[in-house]
């Protein structure tokens, strides 16, 4: 499209002045033209560096938006510094370190403006401007969508970003533009960006969404107030507020957000008015640090799509619930570090799959007039100064009403557990407590059960209609005043050995104590059901492991460690001292190596030692012992160190456990369980890790405790191509094929000319390969009419797979 020309309409009155004029140029036509003009621009594109110093009016032909474009090969395009007026114009910028359009001073309109740029920025505002920008769009996939800096303001209505190359709109340097009605979307950082003290954002009616950054993010002192906003579809984060920021949400909806819908961090303040927060991956709240502050009031916060709490409050941070509804999440309210508290006033915590309140780690939590219903557990204090205050709270249809373990401490005043499957209030482990006035009905179990000597005060408190009965005390056990029942002989206590239904809710206790509720699932194994004892002696397993395919050092190093240990029970029945020999193993090496069969043939040997009981294996990885939420983790890795008492616990991959970028990865607290366990129970089980040999010399730094546990490492070293083939033969005479005279060749150079990537497997491979050669095998020769036994047995170089 070629250059047109400009018509200048003077709006003065003096008779010395043309009332119009035409130039060939934008630059001569601003030249001329003085305030209150109309520049009215032909349609064509104008290779020129415009800048606007008066208050005119420039602007495109009616009816046919986008036909003026103001393109010059570099530099700023469009430069306004005035009260001027602009409207219907296309501006393209190709200066990366510059602005497409750039508003320095005054109080411009910019109206139905089109900025399709690469540029640093494709509508910057600075220092004093003001201007008013309606339904103008911006596209730049290059930098930032709309930037106001340095003092900068104004209004934005209607207004659209399409694509970002960083934030959508980014507010910084003390700038406080209001928002009104608009869309960002497509960005590659941040949607809405603000930072910087005395920064300020207000947005009302505005969208975000598909943005690769967080939708909302505020930092270093800057303050923000959404309004009747939507932030949804982002990849990161939906809100952030990080290091004294401050933000207000009012009538908002943050939604489908694959991480935590709003993260706060660094003493932020963040005030939640009549806002929904739903469908997000992570946490819906998620609150850290000393001086990090939440008050939401009548909010609502539902329909989890991970395995995380709907609102976690860490490290000291403050949360304040009021009216508030938390529904179909795993669970509700996590409260965790001394310092931290969450305040939860008239509000409902209902379907939540496990635990509704969770306290733990010396954090409070004071729950008033809250109904707690459809969840495992209703609140759950854990451990030592952990704590709060439950006051005229009710819970109702859940495993366990209230649990208090690990000599937690609170105060649970006025409140009613009704139709509980298992216990209404269960404490244990040493745990205290104050319950006053409390009331337990229809209870499937105990309605108050009390165990291990703890010293806990009840207080006029009553149950009715409980399956098991109403009070269940250890000796030793509580304080107990003005207690009633509908059983006749009231609150009883009895030694835990009289009771044994009691003792079957309790005998397996892990390190988060026991947990009511999983009566029929969580029973130790019956001690038929462990595996028998091994009734080959050590040189006959060793016999076996010598017999496989290469392993040289393996061997040596195992046969080592049996001698060794065979030598020390020689001594202790001599009467002599025999030397600590470490049992716990780090096998390196790369995958299909053996480390899972040597593994096996290593307990079986530690059996037939009298070393371990039983020397099974139970092989586990990642996903067997790390849980999805607190406290799983813990279950989880003990539960498979329990399943391997007596035998090996094999953790494939357990460098897996430790992630570089670990963040709140619960593999830390598996690991740190597992260190525990084998200090607790050192002689009950032999635990081998396994992985990429870098890989665990990582794992081995993650934690003090794990270097000195295992001594040992055995390095599994790749198989040699010979090796491979012998392999390969073996699978042949197992399952009854020949090898030709040639194929043996053949594989030879096979395994030498396969690539030997991360993902090759060395036994495995092999294994794969005689599969493959069978499987080729078959489709030759079930082209053959009569095949000979030849035929049905042999394999030949034909038959060997393509290399990949």
């Amino acid at each position: 499209m070629a250059q047109g020309t400009v018509q200048v309409t003077h709006t003065g009155t003096s008779r010395w002045r043309r009332r119009t004029g035409e130039y060939a140029s934008l630059a001569a036509a601003l030249e001329a033209a003085t305030d209150g003009d109309v520049l009215t621009v032909a349609p064509g594109t104008y290779r020129e560096n415009l800048v606007v110093q008066r208050a005119v009016t420039l602007r495109g032909p009616e009816n046919s938006p986008g036909s003026v474009r103001i393109a010059p090969s570099d530099g700023v395009p469009l430069t306004v510094r005035s009260s001027a007026v602009v409207q219907d114009l296309h501006i393209e910028g190709q200066d990366s370190a510059a602005p497409a359009l750039l508003v320095e001073d005054g109080a411009p309109e910019l109206v139905d403006v089109r900025v399709v740029t690469r540029s640093a920025s494709g509508i910057e505002v600075r220092g004093g401007a003001r201007p008013t920008v309606r339904r103008c769009t911006v596209d730049n996939p290059g930098g930032i969508g709309i930037a106001v800096l340095d003092g900068g303001g104004g209004v934005f209505e209607e207004c659209e970003v399409v694509s970002a190359g960083q934030s959508g709109i980014a507010v910084r340097g003390g700038a406080h533009p209001r928002l009104e009605r608009c869309r960002v979307h497509h960005a590659s950082g941040a949607g809405l960006s603000a930072t910087g003290e005395h920064t300020g954002l207000e947005a009302i009616g505005c969208e975000v969404y598909e943005v690769k950054g967080a939708g909302v993010q505020i930092t270093g002192r800057a303050t923000a107030h959404l309004t009747d906003c939507d932030v949804h579809r982002t990849t990161s984060d939906g809100v952030t507020l990080d290091t004294d920021a401050v933000l207000t949400l009012a009538d908002c909806r943050i939604h489908d957000i694959p991480e935590n819908a709003i993260d706060l961090r660094s003493r932020s303040v963040l005030t939640l008015t009549r806002s929904t927060v739903r469908r997000f991956g992570r946490n819906g709240l998620s609150v850290w640090d000393p001086g990090t502050r939440v008050d939401a009031n009548q909010c609502e916060i539902h329909d989890s799509t991970g395995d995380y709490p709907a609102v976690w409050v860490s490290d000291g941070a403050t949360v304040v619930l009021e009216s508030c509804r938390v529904h179909d999440v795993p669970d509700a309210l996590f409260v965790l570090d001394r310092g931290s508290r969450a305040d939860v006033v008239d509000s409902d915590l209902s379907q939540v799959r496990n635990t509704a309140v969770s306290v733990s780690d010396g954090a409070t939590a004071q729950l008033d007039d809250c109904r707690i219903r459809e969840a495992a557990t209703g609140a759950w204090f854990r451990d030592h100064g952990s704590g709060g205050t439950l006051a005229n709270c009710t819970v109702d249809g859940v495993q366990t009403g209230v649990i208090v373990t690990k000599g937690a401490d609170p105060t649970i005043e006025r409140c009613t557990v009704t139709s509980p499957a298992e216990a209404g209030f269960y404490v244990s482990a040493g745990a205290r407590g104050s319950l006053y006035g409390c009331r337990v009905t229809d209870s499937g179990g105990f309605g108050f059960h009390v165990i291990d000597g703890c010293r806990t005060t009840l207080k006029k408190c009553r149950t009715e209609r409980c399956g098991r009965g109403g009070f269940e005390f250890s000796e030793d056990g509580p304080i107990v005043e003005d207690c009633t029942s509908d059983e006749s002989g009231g609150p009883r206590t009895t030694a835990r050995d009289s009771a044994p239904a009691v003792q079957t809710a309790t005998q397996s206790v892990g390190l988060l104590g026991a947990v009511p509720g999983q009566r029929t699932t969580k029973q130790e194994p019956e001690q038929s059901a462990l595996p028998e004892q091994p009734s080959r002696t050590s040189k006959a397993v060793l016999g076996e492991l010598d017999a496989l395919v290469g392993l040289d050092s393996v061997k040596r190093e195992v046969r080592a460690l049996t001698d060794m240990i065979e030598v020390g029970r020689r001594r202790q029945q001599a009467g002599l001292k025999a030397a600590s020999v470490r049992r716990h193993l780090v096998f390196t090496g790369s995958p299909g190596t053996g480390k899972t069969t040597v593994a096996r043939l290593y307990g079986e040997i530690l059996a037939s030692l009298g070393v371990l009981e039983s020397g099974h294996l139970v092989e586990v990885s990642r996903v067997d012992l790390v849980g999805e939420h607190i406290g799983s983790t813990a279950i989880r890795t003990q539960e498979a160190f329990d399943r391997a008492r007596g035998g090996v616990l094999f953790i494939d991959e357990a460098y897996a456990l430790s992630p570089e970028d670990s963040g709140r990865d619960f593999g830390r607290e598996a690991i740190d369980t597992l260190v525990k366990l084998m200090e607790d129970h050192r002689e009950a089980v032999v635990v081998i890790v396994a992985g990429y040999t870098a890989e665990m010399k990582r794992f081995l730094s993650v934690n003090p405790g794990v270097a000195s546990r295992f001594s040992r490492t055995i390095t599994f070293s790749d198989y040699a191509p010979e090796e491979l083939l012998r392999i390969v033969e073996q699978q042949a005479d197992e399952h009854e094929y020949r090898l030709d005279s040639g194929t043996g060749e053949a594989l030879l150079k096979y395994f030498t000319a396969l690539p030997k990537g991360p993902a090759f497997g060395n036994g495995r491979t092999a294994r794969q390969t005689f599969e493959a050669m069978v499987e080729r095998h078959a489709g030759r020769v079930a082209q053959f009419d009569e095949p000979s036994t030849d035929d049905l047995t042999l394999l030949y170089p034909e038959d060997l797979p393509e290399l990949p």
